[in-house]
């Protein structure tokens, strides 16, 4: 794993380790799973935007391709 780092505005870190602390997990722990459900849902969103505009435009992008 690569390490990366985040500068966290102080409030959003007290809080960060307030749930960590709470939670009994590591705040690295928490960010992490922060990271990966937005790449997640971004994903899916940037996904369902390319299918539709892929299907919007089939019949150019078919015409384009030959």
């Amino acid at each position: 794993m690569t390490d990366f780092t985040i500068p966290l505005p102080p409030h959003v870190r007290q809080e960060l380790d307030d749930l960590a602390d709470a939670t009994g997990r590591l705040p690295e722990d928490i960010a992490l799973d922060a990271v990966l459900h937005r790449l997640a849902r971004e994903s899916s969103a940037v996904r369902g935007t390319a299918e539709s505009l892929a299907g919007a435009h089939a019949d150019l992008l078919r015409r384009l391709g030959e």
